[in-house]
């Protein structure tokens, strides 16, 4: 599919990639299928994404919620992520990705988190042409507490004043990577924003959708693309004839 006019389209996007476990159980797979099948749904909107110039794609990996599931499925994600790593930087070196990991990621242990730094390092590129950011061990609402701990933490210490506090440094202060979002996308039908991103998505547009994660394809983040470039964004303004 050709590239949208650029005029409109939203540059930094965010995904919750919803339904893998579902998929897998109604195809008569088992849950760590669905992740993989997910995994190469993810490799194609990346590539789309660099082929749209998204300045940025935020993806939800695995949140803090998710420590809740089965031993069984949390080590298989485990094992997911890197083969994920090995099997695709090098196809995000040649095409410009750089990859950023954000969250609770020491939690993860010392095999994955040396495979996270290997991963950041090989991508490091000062121009990217995507910036795919992946949460890993993260929660909104964490990221809300850590950030009110370390500002607190530089009051403190004398390192700023209470009145220095603004957008500006609750976003330095913050694990995500990108300073607000234009467009959350929701796969696998569920109408809810699960603790992803609370404060980047203040004005997102969100958009629902009903195909679990490893249904969703290229047409289908193009049609996301272009009903995001007809919505009118005010940001509280009124427009004035």
């Amino acid at each position: 599919m050709a590239n949208l006019n650029k005029e409109n389209i939203p540059k930094h996007v965010a995904i919750i990639m919803d339904g893998n476990g579902r998929w897998a159980i109604e195809n008569s797979f088992k849950i760590s299928e669905g992740h993989k099948k997910g995994v190469l749904t993810v490799k194609d909107i990346v590539e789309e994404s660099v082929k749209q110039q998204l300045s940025s794609l935020t993806i939800y990996a695995f949140s803090s919620e998710n420590w809740k599931r089965p031993r069984s499925e949390i080590n298989a994600i485990k094992k997911l992520v890197i083969d994920a790593i090995d099997e695709q930087v090098p196809d995000l070196i040649e095409q410009k990705v750089r990859l950023k990991f954000f969250g609770h990621t020491n939690d993860f242990g010392n095999r994955i988190i040396k495979k996270i730094d290997f991963a950041e390092e090989k991508t490091f590129v000062k121009k990217s042409k995507l910036d795919l950011n992946v949460a890993l061990g993260y929660g909104g609402k964490q990221d809300i507490v850590d950030i009110t701990k370390k500002i607190s933490s530089n009051i403190l210490n004398h390192k700023i004043k209470l009145q220095d506090i603004n957008e500006k440094i609750i976003h330095e202060s913050s694990s995500v990577p990108v300073k607000e979002i234009d467009l959350l996308i929701r796969t696998g039908g569920d109408k809810r924003i699960s603790n992803f991103l609370l404060y980047q998505i203040a004005y997102a547009e969100i958009m629902f959708i009903e195909k679990y994660w490893p249904d969703f394809n290229r047409n289908d983040f193009i049609k996301c693309l272009r009903d995001f470039k007809k919505i009118k964004r005010r940001f509280g303004k009124r427009k004035v004839n």
